[in-house]
């Protein structure tokens, strides 16, 4: 997969040019609370094709749900909140962390005790990043 980067960063380039001022009108009016029904929608469409193990559908499917990833992260982007290389960073941590049977010298013995090790994992992050409540 040596050209899997030099491929997203082709493609994270063609959804920068649909929301730039030249691009098209659709992608540049859509906001993160525009997308939400649309990042539901492929994702149900993306369920649909896993389930009928139609692998050229999910392959496209993935691709829809790739591209509003993609497209959430530059909105955000534009407004110098995050970007797509942040996303990728911070799930590669995330990976990392949540894996220390694979990327450090831990030993699990079973499924189970590889999920409970998990689940402690993810709980302790969720208790460092405590979110604020929407009013």
């Amino acid at each position: 997969m040596p050209d899997a980067g030099k491929k997203l960063d082709c493609f994270i380039d063609i959804v920068k040019a649909l929301r730039s001022e030249k691009g098209c009108p659709w992608d540049r009016e859509q906001s993160p609370l525009t997308l939400k029904r649309y990042i539901l929608e492929e994702t149900h469409e993306l369920l649909e094709a896993i389930d009928a193990g139609d692998h050229q559908h999910t392959k496209e499917e993935s691709g829809d749900l790739l591209y509003l990833i993609v497209l959430l992260a530059q909105i955000h982007s534009e407004k110098g909140l995050f970007t797509i290389a942040d996303v990728i960073e911070a799930i590669s941590a995330k990976m990392v962390r949540r894996h220390p049977h694979v990327f450090n010298d831990e030993k699990v013995g079973s499924m189970a005790e590889l999920r409970q090790k998990w689940l402690q994992i993810k709980n302790s992050e969720k208790a460092g990043h405590a979110r604020p409540k929407k009013n």
